[in-house]
């Protein structure tokens, strides 16, 4: 097998599995383990995937995007501190925006009791207060994304830009501070971009693994967030770096 099919179906593998290691990756493709760690640093140039200890996991690209099954996995004990610590800084807010992906979900189930007025392009975060008797809960129309069970296209950011929101909780697939917030759907990017305009306070809600990454769409600065709620996983220096552009940084 010649290095670009064996680098391929190792892209292949890390995106259908989440993470590939390279002790198994060598026995399954019958080569040197050596051979796996210069495809994987190969790859990793490319930005297709990234090092992590023993192995790689797939980075999120304009060809590929993590479905919402695969992110109520990875990073869960995390994205459970990283939701009770965004929902602290609610501060009297009647008016909320939660944004697609998991880590919302999380807030919308730890905000169910509360009298708000939230308003999401998830579907996920919607099922969560379906049953609540406190929340009145506004979904945003327009194309239904399969991978994300979220809405986008013109129906949502229509709407959303007719809003007034106190608070908004954001997620991304990538923060740097070269680049700010990306995400690699331009729909998505849209829809993102719109909540942050309309929103009196930004808060991101990120693990520490969407930390020096990048994608394809940039919908927002570091200095438009009011606050960045991460795990501490992130190291201290690292958070240091995005606190000098503005928001504060919160590791939990």
């Amino acid at each position: 097998m010649d290095s670009e099919t064996r680098q391929s179906r190792i892209v292949e593998f890390a995106r259908t599995r989440g993470r590939v290691e390279v002790l198994p990756l060598a026995e399954e493709l019958h080569v040197a383990s050596e051979t796996i760690r210069r495809d994987l640093k190969v790859l990793a140039g490319r930005r297709l995937l990234k090092r992590v200890h023993g192995g790689a996991v797939p980075l999120e690209t304009v060809a590929f995007e993590s479905t919402v099954e695969y992110r109520s996995q990875v990073d869960l004990a995390q994205k459970h501190r990283i939701a009770a610590a965004a929902v602290e800084l609610l501060h009297g807010s009647e008016t909320v925006y939660l944004d697609e992906g998991f880590t919302p979900r999380l807030i919308a189930e730890k905000i169910a009791d509360r009298e708000l007025t939230v308003v999401t392009s998830s579907l996920l975060a919607a099922e969560a207060l379906a049953h609540s008797d406190t929340v009145t809960v506004l979904l945003l129309g327009g194309r239904m994304r399969g991978r994300t069970l979220a809405t986008v296209d013109h129906w949502a950011v229509e709407r959303l830009r007719t809003l007034v929101i106190d608070v908004a909780y954001l997620g991304t697939n990538g923060i740097t501070v070269e680049h700010g917030l990306t995400t690699p759907d331009p729909a998505v990017a849209a829809v993102k971009q719109t909540a942050v305009h309309v929103a009196g306070r930004r808060i991101l809600v990120a693990a520490h693994t969407k930390f020096g990454e990048t994608s394809f769409c940039r919908f927002a600065e570091v200095s438009d967030f009011e606050s960045i709620v991460t795990g501490s996983e992130l190291p201290t220096a690292e958070a240091h770096r995005y606190e000098a552009l503005g928001p504060s940084v919160i590791r939990t």
